[in-house]
């Protein structure tokens, strides 16, 4: 049974889970490995013969010639006392401070002297001596490492305790450690309680750590300085040599067991020594030990396993050739032969136990202890080695006992250990065979493999994917028809990967299934794509629509890897929407038939673009020489194949404006250039034809858009295009024209009045709509329109009697022909009455659209505004050239701005009446669809006006009205609002700054008067608590950067202080200034001050604090509370007060400051006993030292203060104990910061 899974935070905190207040200064210190390749000394104290040191040492100094310099390696004679006794340099000499001192200088001349690892090898006597530690070679990165481990096998089976002691040294240096390496024989008559002093220490006297464990048969010391850098050692270093060199440790762990495997792995010394050491240093708290320790006993595992399996397999075959041996015929049968593959087959046996033993250790010693370390690399190590165990050695691993780790894994916090887990299960779930054992594990974490398809992470969202449909393919009743629905709805999600891994899984599942046997028509002799793949995936979508998810282009894009050749066949499409298909084929709906046509556009315009669709592509990649060679092909079989067949889809879907309008986007992804003149001038009078006919039936603008856009795009935009196309388009526009014209001939009286029906009208209406359409995709200059429709337009504003369905199409249309003539002066050479022209015509038409903003329409008042923004974008100063900027220029006059501005206020900001009346359902989703197109409606409004604050064609004091409003309609036009202020700040800095202060004072100044101008604390309500918040966003917004800020904060205060003190002169001293609690507010800003500025801003404020006025009462609970904000460094006042003349200021400073006694001090007893609402600072320097006092026991500097009387008076209360409050409270600023601008340029 398969236990709970534990998330990793849950886990508990072992003594080696890496949390030691030491551990990131334990190991490889700053300088690289590459640089110090033998940095360890090996020293053997044996116990045994006081002979077997002398003689490693000589032979170490034999492979070493050339001394200490040369290769980095410092060797130490222990004397036969020492080796006797057994015991180690740690419990002999290191202790004393001597000894201590000299292992220290020896490191740190390590690292300060490293030798380059990667060094040629050096001359000696004439000949070059190769690298002599194991260490040294594969940080090299030799190739032939099979070789490499064959030397080292020599080597250990001449001495295998020096050659151990290389290894050792070998996986220590490994782990980037830069100190020493000591080791006793063990002995257990003398040690027997060794175990018990297994520990990590640190010398405090010599910076020193030691860590001391079993390598068996030896004890070893480790010690290495304790200020090495823990995140900077080699498997975790960047950069291709350091991949290599992890690529090269790995290799070597495997290849050392592959040699071994028929000489010493079996000796019950080697493998005992390699595990007994990594599993001591995969206990450590040093990160870097734990690390490469538990790599290299995963990899070890791993190539055990593989081992054992060989193994398996030729224990397999030695029994069929035994039992082929047994039942030969007695006198063909061979009594020594029997014996021999009996004795081999207990050998085999034998060396299975022996290795089963090694992996039991392994797994027990390392993996359970680190496959929940802190660190997640080492998690990540340890499941991506039990996956493979499992797909390799699946008798032994493959079960519930082994799959609840990955399961317990699946739901770690880190994304690189859940994508471990998936890529594991991947292997295990695509192997059909492995399916049995899986029952369990499937039913157990199923519900959490199908959630993770919503991880934050993309990749573990796609591998998930990716796992769930091998489960899917692999295991039947895997997975439920819930499960399948929810994993189909993907295909439309905006993340690509995530969509087509989807797709994939949609059509393997659903798509493919639905196939039946493909017929042989015999009719037309080829083979036809069967409809029930089609119709598949149209049930799907209609299905997926009523869930909300009517994006066909997603879908298309989701399967496009996977079925092009079904969502390529045009020719089968179309005809299955003219009925030409087979007779057996069941007639489509008219649900069916409009996906169906949506598909076509979808999978035409994919095919056409080469690009995912808008929301999940970035920029577009450049092609490759073959992807160009593709899309030619299929935009010639669209143009070829389309061209034929749309007319006869128009002629027959002509009615249905949907599917009309699709089909009409079609031809935009022609490209006649590729289509041959043949059959382009066979059928394209047919499909001109058709197109017209559609334009004489239709009303909808988006169906006269489409055709008018089909015109322009054969036409091509230079006008190269085919010329029957720009012929028929000149006819029948000149049909419209006579039609429009004939038509207000008609109606116009003699009096200049206008006369009309209501079928007359609503032929002028559609004739305009024609019109307006075909004129905002073409150049219709010379049929001179603006004339006729700016006389219609006129006409209304000063009768105001023509019906809205003709002036909407009027007001749009002049708009067109006004772009045109514009564009026209900006791209050729245009004489001087020409441009007088066009002047005339613009403030003709601005007075016009000014007009309209107070029409009875709402809608008309919308257009006019909309049209009137983007026409004041176009004729200012922006882009025009020097010879049209004194001709053309038009930059709004004040009334004008304060109409737009009245317009946003009345259109945007204002609240709608709610009905108070029981909806039914139905109308209350018809009233939900209403309000969001309306919230539509108002966003377009706000960024247009925005645009033009933006781009400095209104004043930028007009945003000041905008920010206003910030905070109550943040959900509906927070974003543009931020980024107006964004834009601006970006523009002028001080103008911004000076904005926001305006903002901030009109919304003051309106609280005052709903107050009767009182001044009093009592006044703050929840009102003045909504303008204090809004200037903390304000402050927010300016980011973390001080520097960058500085002068727009400092402007802020400036005019904040001057507007709170305003009016002070004209009092004498009788009454406080009405603005003076706006230094409540103001103190908002006062965190975003640099120190020296908040010197030169207090400096400024004592200017206006000398008033006897300021001394009563009230004063406290403003200026005190600004004063606060300001004196948050412990500054001498006297620099305070000595920087007051650095300050600009246009007024004359104060004519006294207030000096020292100038108001009775207030004794502690006697404010004790005065009410907090009572309490009068006797001074500025004496009560700026009371505040820094109070902020130095408390907090060193106030960031948020409350806002309230309630927090207000709980600072100043007394409590009934007698004692002064002095805590003073600081909200925390939110985790989501609302910062605006940030990255912008000083």
């Amino acid at each position: 049974m398969i236990a709970e899974p534990n998330s990793v935070a849950n886990l508990p905190n072992h003594k080696n889970a890496g949390h030691h207040p030491t551990e990131i200064n334990t190991c490889n210190g700053t300088s690289s490995l590459a640089s110090s390749p033998s940095v360890c000394v090996s020293k053997i104290c044996s116990g045994q013969s006081p002979n077997l040191t002398d003689q490693i040492l000589g032979e170490r100094k034999q492979e070493t010639a050339g001394g200490e310099e040369e290769n980095g390696i410092h060797e130490e004679v222990v004397s036969e006392s020492t080796v006797q006794n057994g015991s180690c340099l740690r419990n002999g000499n290191v202790k004393t401070f001597r000894g201590k001192r000299k292992i220290r200088e020896q490191c740190e001349n390590r690292r300060r002297h490293p030798s380059d690892g990667r060094r040629p090898n050096q001359p000696q006597n004439g000949e070059v001596v190769e690298a002599v530690t194991l260490f040294e070679v594969v940080i090299m990165g030799k190739s032939a490492m099979q070789s490499v481990v064959d030397d080292w096998i020599e080597a250990y089976k001449s001495d295998r305790d020096v050659a151990l002691l290389d290894l050792i040294n070998f996986f220590i240096q490994c782990s980037g450690c830069q100190g020493m390496v000591t080791a006793e024989m063990f002995q257990s008559s003398q040690n027997c309680d060794v175990m018990q002093k297994m520990t990590e220490t640190f010398d405090e006297a010599t910076g020193l750590q030691y860590k001391k464990f079993m390598a068996y048969p030896w004890i070893l010391t480790v010690t290495w300085p304790v200020d090495m850098d823990d995140k900077d050692y080699p498997l975790v270093k960047a950069g291709p040599y350091w991949k290599k060199f992890r690529t090269n440790f790995c290799d070597f762990t495997s290849v050392l067991v592959q040699q071994c495997q028929f000489s010493i792995l079996y000796d019950n010394y080697l493998m005992d020594t390699i595990i007994s050491l990594l599993s001591g240093l995969a206990e450590s708290m040093v990160r870097a030990f734990r690390h490469t320790s538990t790599l290299a006993a995963m990899k070890l595992l791993t190539a055990l396993v593989n081992l054992i399996v060989s193994i398996d397999v030729s224990k397999h075959n030695l029994e069929r050739l035994y039992e082929v041996e047994k039942n030969r015929t007695t006198g063909k049968r061979t009594n020594t032969r029997l014996d021999q593959l009996e004795k081999k087959k207990k050998e085999y046996e034998q060396k299975h136990l022996d290795i089963e033993n090694m992996m039991n250790a392994i797994f027990k010693g390392t993996f359970l202890q680190r496959y929940r370390d802190i660190i997640p690399e080492i998690r990540a190590i340890c499941i991506e080695e039990i996956a493979c165990w499992m797909t390799t050695y699946p008798d032994r691993f493959l079960t519930d006992s082994y799959l609840k780790y990955i399961g317990w894994m699946l739901y770690d916090k880190q994304p690189d250990v859940r994508l471990k887990c998936l890529q594991g299960l991947q292997g295990i779930f695509g192997q059909k065979a492995l399916g049995c054992k899986m029952d369990l594990f499937t039913c157990r974490f199923k519900d959490r493999l199908v959630s993770m398809t919503l991880d934050r992470d993309h990749e573990v969202a796609v591998q998930a994917m990716k796992l769930l449909m091998l489960m899917s393919q692999n295991y039947e009743d895997a997975l439920s028809s819930e499960d399948c629905e929810t994993l189909y709805q993907f295909v439309y999600a905006t993340h690509r990967p995530l969509a087509v891994a989807a797709g994939e899984f949609l059509y393997n599942s659903l798509i493919v299934q639905e196939i039946e046997i493909e017929a042989f028509s015999k009719s037309n002799a080829k083979w036809e794509p069967n409809s029930s793949q089609l119709r598949a995936l149209i049930d799907f979508f209609l299905e997926s629509e009523v869930k909300l998810h009517s994006h066909v282009t997603y879908l298309v894009d989701s399967l496009w890897d996977w079925a092009p050749s079904l969502l390529k066949d045009w020719e089968y499409m179309t005809a299955l929407l003219l009925g030409n298909a087979d007779s057996h084929e069941q007639a489509l709906t008219d649900a069916h038939e409009r996906v169906l046509i949506e598909i076509i556009l979808a999978t035409v315009r994919e095919a056409a673009e080469f690009h995912p669709p808008v929301g999940r592509g970035g920029t577009r990649r450049i092609l490759s020489s073959r992807e160009k060679k593709i899309q030619v092909e299929d935009c010639t079989r669209i143009t070829e194949h389309f061209i034929v067949v749309l007319p006869q889809l128009l002629a027959k879907y002509s009615v249905d404006t949907e599917k009309v309008t699709n089909l009409l986007h079609i031809p935009q992804y022609f490209d006649l250039e590729l289509c041959s003149a043949e059959l382009l001038d066979k059928h394209l009078d047919t499909f001109l034809s058709e197109i017209k006919a559609v334009v004489s039936k239709h009303s909808y603008t988006d169906v006269l858009n489409a055709c008018a856009r089909v015109y322009a795009t054969l036409c091509g935009e230079d006008g190269s295009g085919h010329k029957k196309v720009g012929l028929a388009r000149d006819e029948l526009v000149d049909e419209l024209v006579h039609d429009l014209n004939q038509s207000l001939n008609t109606f116009w009286d003699e009096g200049g009045g206008f006369r009309a029906e209501k079928e007359g009208i609503h032929h002028i209406c559609l004739t305009l709509r024609r019109i307006t359409a075909f004129h905002h995709a073409h150049d219709l200059t010379r049929w001179n329109l603006y004339g006729t429709l700016a006389k219609l337009l006129g006409f209304e504003v000063e009768q105001n009697a023509l019906p809205v369905q003709i002036l909407w199409p009027a007001l749009q249309c002049a708009y067109s022909a006004l772009l045109w003539q514009l564009s026209s002066a900006l791209e050729t050479t245009s004489s001087k009455e020409s441009i007088l022209a066009l002047r005339t015509h613009l403030k003709q038409y601005c007075h016009i659209c000014t007009c309209y903003l107070s029409h009875r329409s709402r809608k008309l008042r919308e257009k006019a505004f909309m049209i009137l923004c983007d026409l004041l974008m176009i004729v200012s100063h922006q882009g025009l050239s020097d010879g049209l900027i004194e001709c053309v220029e038009y930059l709004p006059s004040s009334s004008l701005q304060s109409k737009l501005l009245f317009f946003v206020e009345d259109h945007v900001f204002a609240e709608e009446p709610r009905e108070f009346r029981v909806l039914t359902g139905e109308e209350v989703k018809k009233m939900e669809e209403q309000k969001l197109d309306a919230l539509q409606q108002k966003r377009c409004l706000l960024a247009a006006y925005c645009k033009l604050i933006v781009h400095n064609v209104v004043e930028m004091t007009a945003a000041a009205e905008i920010y206003k409003h910030y905070m109550r309609t943040y959900n509906d036009f927070g974003d543009i609002i931020k980024e107006t202020l964004s834009r601006t700040r970006q523009n002028d800095k001080i103008q911004s700054a000076k904005t926001l202060i305006l903002c901030l004072q009109q919304l003051f100044q309106k609280h005052a008067r709903s107050q009767d101008n009182s001044n009093s604390i009592n006044s703050i309500d929840s009102s003045f608590n909504n303008i204090k918040e809004l200037a903390r966003r304000f402050a927010l917004t300016f980011g973390w950067d001080q520097v960058k800020s500085r002068e727009s904060v400092a402007m802020i205060h400036k005019d904040g202080i001057e507007f709170a003190f305003q009016g002070i002169g004209a009092l004498e001293g009788k009454s406080l200034p009405p603005n003076l609690n706006f230094l409540l507010i103001l103190s908002e800003f006062s965190n975003k001050l640099l120190k020296p500025d908040k010197r030169l801003v207090y400096s400024y404020l004592l200017r206006y604090t000398s008033e006897p006025a300021l001394c009563k009462e009230e004063f406290v609970y403003s200026l005190e509370w600004y004063r606060t904000s300001l004196l948050a460094s412990d500054e001498d006042e006297s620099s305070i007060i000595s920087s007051i003349s650095e300050w600009p200021s246009d007024r004359t400073p104060c004519k006294k400051t207030l000096s020292e006694g100038s108001c009775a001090k207030a004794s502690h007893t006697e404010m004790a006993n005065t009410p907090s609402h009572a309490h009068c600072p006797s001074d500025l320097p004496s009560l700026a030292q009371n505040s820094r006092k109070r902020l130095k026991s408390h907090d060193s500097c106030h960031q948020e203060y409350p806002s309230g009387p309630e927090r207000l008076k709980r600072k100043y209360s007394i409590p009934d104990g007698g004692k002064v409050e002095n805590t003073v409270e600081v909200l925390a600023e939110e985790a989501d910061i609302d910062v605006v601008g940030a990255d912008q340029e000083t």
